[in-house]
């Protein structure tokens, strides 16, 4: 009878080098998977967020709600619609920022540490919304219909009030952002790096421009239709009425060399 032997510690060697092959050739491929199934569970969380919002203008003669400088706030009329569901309130890409790391009486995203790929809060209690509400994405706020002429300096004409609209499919009405609201205009600045942050209310653009599915945000139209949205793309959909889908696109080698090399679609 021989007596059996064991592995040399070259084949060992060789077995451990293969794996590691096989697991460096996979990791990408993986990573990629997971992306993917991200941007899938966001779009469906959209879906859901344009089911809520049929609710709303359904039980308001089809307009969204009235908006003024101190009230109407989505987070807060929406809450009692479906809003208190944590699970659709985050994309599953952001990055959670936990309870403990609020500093006490910080809101807004970069408040408590935050940035353009983390959720959005804490935002304060309000009338219909507790403190401490959170989320990762943002509305349109040109689709409101705005009880102040003008309303945040801009004139209420410019704001589409309703779902019956002509063009629903191009007109951003809920979208991956890293604050509660923006309302992009044809001469906002495009963010200088990723997370750029302007001045409320001026340049919001940036506030959607942000790299979190693989240089594209998802959002939900006004005609229900959730897709993936390219960044550059952004400046071509119908923000506000008139918002000019014609305007010069900026020069990204000069002013945002972050996204340069992003697919022009």
């Amino acid at each position: 009878m021989r007596p059996s032997r064991g592995f040399t510690l070259i084949e060992l060697l060789v077995v451990i080098a293969i794996i590691a092959l096989l697991m460096a050739i996979l990791m990408p491929a993986l990573s990629r998977v997971r992306r993917q199934a991200r941007g899938v569970v966001c779009q469906s969380n959209l879906k859901q967020w344009g089911t809520i919002w049929v609710m709303y203008t359904d039980d308001n003669n089809g307009f969204f709600p009235k908006r003024t400088s101190k009230s109407g706030r989505w987070i807060n009329v929406l809450f009692d619609y479906y809003y208190r569901e944590d699970k659709i309130r985050c994309c599953p890409a952001v990055k959670k920022i936990k309870e403990p790391q609020f500093p006490p009486g910080a809101t807004g995203t970069f408040g408590v540490g935050g940035d353009a790929q983390t959720h959005w809060g804490r935002v304060a209690e309000s009338s219909g919304r507790p403190a401490g509400t959170y989320g990762s994405y943002g509305i349109n706020h040109w689709v409101y219909n705005p009880d102040e002429d003008p309303l945040y300096n801009q004139p209420a004409k410019f704001y589409w009030r309703s779902m019956n609209v002509q063009g629903g499919g191009n007109i951003p009405l809920f979208l991956d952002c890293w604050f509660w609201c923006g309302g992009p205009e044809n001469d906002d600045s495009v963010p200088s790096f990723d997370g750029e942050r302007f001045e409320p209310h001026i340049n919001s653009m940036n506030r959607f421009c942000i790299n979190r599915h693989h240089q594209a945000i998802n959002g939900i139209f006004i005609d229900q239709s959730a897709r993936r949205i390219w960044l550059k793309q952004l400046w071509r959909l119908k923000w506000g009425r008139n918002f000019e889908m014609n305007w010069p696109e900026p020069d990204w080698a000069s002013e945002a060399p972050w996204m340069a090399h992003f697919k022009d679609p």
